[in-house]
């Protein structure tokens, strides 16, 4: 079996990070809890459990933190979680035994990454990352949105990790260290391009993002989930400038790096609906739902356009089209994904009263 250190960095997490020890504080054989400026309950809660406490200077820079826990570290392998991560019973059991069975040969193991829930638990985000690693071989890189690049003897477990925040983050945060770095005139990777970009976007400033977007594209140097991804964002950035038309072929790009996507032909199936063009619509959903989820890729992974988003769309455009039996058809398809979704009970309800009106007109 395997010794494993539990890496963390914290600030003023006293609301979840109980939640998140008691989720991994018996598998762990220790906790190395980096603060960096905590004024609340967190170091007292991390005493709970145990926790190997240390006080980092915040200094912008995400990779500097992390590597700092991960040199505290003293068992043959770390783990890393963040406050308002956690694992749920399943996933407590899995790790478990991957503690009992992990070859001493593995550098690096990658679980999936819930990076989001619906309100019945269920991951509609997910990705994998590199959460388990030999301690000492590794560094962190990136101020933002750090990563480890995986090397060496990588493996896939099915232990999946799940964000469960209850807050939101500082929105700014990303986009003040990215402008920052800019300012003092230090380059900016091309996975930093990326999620510059991304940052701009949701800070609505589309045009910069745009161009920013085109750099990183152009670079060829992106990693290809990123390149994909790129174009999803590039397209909703022309679509956020009024130049829909123009960006929808940034969608069609992303061909060009790998198979299909459900989740851009969901985009395209949404373009299509928009336009009135229900039976191009109909022909991308339709698409959507033939393609495969990707496994172990590192793709950004949106469960729901694989099943009950093309099956509730088309249900839509069916019915658009008039032909209300296959309409209702994929109906009941997405009620099997989500009966308890408000689309469905809608166009239940909706079904209901077509089939009250025919019995009326039988009647007559």
């Amino acid at each position: 079996m395997i010794t494993l250190s539990l890496c963390m960095i914290v600030k003023n997490e006293e609301e979840v990070l109980g939640r998140c020890l008691a989720s991994v504080a018996d598998i762990a054989d220790e906790i190395i809890l980096v603060d960096t400026g905590s004024v609340d309950q967190t170091k007292e809660i991390a005493k709970q459990y145990q926790a190997k406490i240390f006080d980092f200077p915040w200094c912008d820079d995400f990779s500097a933190a992390r590597n700092f826990s991960f040199s505290k570290a003293t068992c043959a392998y770390s783990m890393w979680l963040d406050a308002d991560d956690v694992l749920l019973p399943e996933d407590r059991e899995r790790l478990k035994q991957l503690k009992k069975t992990l070859s001493e040969d593995v550098d690096m193991v990658m679980l999936p990454y819930a990076a989001a829930v619906d309100a019945q638990g269920k991951p509609t985000f997910v990705y994998d990352r590199e959460r388990i690693v030999k301690t000492g071989k590794f560094r962190w890189e990136g101020e933002v949105h750090e990563a480890i690049v995986p090397s060496g003897h990588v493996i896939y477990a099915d232990v999946t990790v799940t964000h469960r925040k209850i807050k939101p983050a500082d929105g700014d945060r990303n986009l003040r260290i990215f402008e920052k770095k800019i300012a003092l005139g230090k380059p900016l990777s091309a996975r930093e391009k990326y999620y510059y970009a991304r940052e701009l976007y949701y800070h609505g400033r589309f045009r910069d993002a745009a161009d920013m977007l085109i750099i990183f594209l152009q670079s060829g140097e992106g990693w290809r989930e990123n390149e994909i991804d790129a174009f999803r964002v590039l397209y909703r950035c022309y679509q956020s400038m009024g130049k829909e038309e123009q960006g929808v072929y940034a969608l069609f790009a992303t061909f060009s790096k790998d198979l299909p996507r459900a989740e851009v032909c969901c985009e395209l199936g949404q373009y299509f609906f928009n336009k009135g063009d229900y039976k191009k619509a109909i022909y991308w959903y339709e698409t959507a739902r033939k393609c495969d989820e990707p496994v172990h890729s590192g793709a950004f992974i949106e469960h729901e356009a694989y099943g009950y988003l093309p099956c509730i769309w088309l249900c839509v455009c069916y019915d658009r089209l008039g032909d209300y039996q296959t309409a209702k058809k994929y109906h009941v398809m997405a009620a099997e994904y989500h009966p308890d979704a408000p689309e469905v009970k809608n166009n239940q309800e909706y079904f209901n009263r077509l089939q009250t009106s025919e019995e009326k007109e039988q009647i007559i």
